[in-house]
């Protein structure tokens, strides 16, 4: 293969491999990062402290327990008594251990009933091959009542707890989002093996591989640099794309939650890629000096020689003189006695 050649396939190979670097990353994190409950849950686990989180749960939770109370008419005389009660005891309830533990069951129960529908398992919550994926949060309300009970509010025993199914996946999006979850498995696997392949591949056939492994460094740190401001970006058009109901400041908590793993994978992509072509960089520079003062030295003594022999064995030459650095020079002295020294 003409070294041409090689080189262009060197170039297209390193191309390939750093356009994969960010994609990769990113269906790994999907692929393997949401897909799993148990890391899931650990994720979302510190959101219960969070206090715009805990806000947000405390004005849901206490609506929908207002809302059952509208419903009842024997109760919604006293409704505007038993308002600032509701919400009061929701928050408070949101600081205990009680609610950190149903915030751990409820993450839980919704990433499993989502995670058997996308995989297309039997009993996958409420899901069907085209039914929507629902859950009860009735437990939570369940306990908010209890406390309201054991704080005496008036009429808190006879607000209703009723199990209401909140919708998760509509009906229509269940087999789209099936079959994209396959592709996102596939895909979370494949691209980061094809990424280091390709990188490994056009270093190889590289005809300069230094300069292979320090374009290959910069595009690793670039693809990382790209995947660091998608996310920053991603963010801004997930926060305003939110219905005004739903509580930005908790959306944005959730959001930084979840896409921690990735934003610390990116930063080590462009630390790595950076360190690693300034490594390469240095060390070229360090090899590539030239040893001249050492080479006059060894001329001047009339030792040695620079620049080797010619064609015919003579002596080279050395650079910026008129003359050979092979042997002693002659000179005539006094009385035309020729000397050398």
């Amino acid at each position: 293969m003409s070294p041409r050649l090689r080189s262009a396939l060197s170039a297209v190979l390193i191309v390939l491999a750093c356009l994969l670097v960010p994609f990769g990353a990113l269906a790994a994190w999907a692929a393997y990062g949401l897909t799993d409950t148990g890391r899931y849950v650990t994720t979302m686990a510190p959101l219960a402290a969070d206090p715009a989180v805990r806000e947000a749960v405390a004005d849901t939770v206490g609506d929908g327990i207002l809302r059952q109370v509208d419903r009842r008419t024997d109760v919604r005389p006293v409704r505007a008594s038993v308002d600032p009660f509701v919400h009061d005891a929701v928050r408070s309830f949101t600081e205990t251990q009680a609610f950190r533990l149903a915030w751990d069951t409820g993450n839980r129960v919704t990433h499993d009933a989502v995670l058997r529908a996308l995989r297309g398992g039997d009993g996958a919550g409420d899901a069907t091959e085209a039914g929507a994926v629902t859950i009860d949060f009735a437990p939570v309300a369940a306990e908010v009542k209890q406390q309201l009970t054991r704080d005496h509010v008036p009429l808190a025993a006879r607000i209703p707890v009723e199990h209401r199914a909140v919708t998760l996946l509509p009906a229509g999006e269940v087999s789209h989002l099936r079959r994209g979850y396959h592709v996102l498995e596939v895909a979370g696997f494949w691209l980061p093996v094809s990424a280091v392949a390709f990188a490994v591949a056009g270093i190889a056939l590289a005809v300069r591989r230094r300069r292979a492994v320090t374009a290959t460094a910069l595009g690793t740190a670039l693809g990382g640099a790209l995947l660091a401001l998608a996310l920053a970006v991603g963010r801004d058009l997930t926060l305003s794309g939110l219905p005004a109901d739903i509580p930005h400041p908790a959306a944005g908590a959730v959001y930084d939650a979840l896409t921690a793993t990735l934003r610390t994978a990116a930063w080590l992509l462009l630390t790595l890629g950076a360190t690693v072509a300034l490594a390469t960089w240095l060390t070229r520079r360090r090899r590539g000096t030239p040893l001249l003062p050492a080479a006059y030295g060894a001329t001047r003594s009339g030792t040695g020689t620079y620049g080797g022999t010619g064609a015919a064995g003579q002596p080279g030459r050395v650079p910026g003189t008129g003359g050979t650095a092979a042997g002693p020079e002659p000179y005539t002295g006094a009385g035309g006695r020729t000397r050398t020294e």
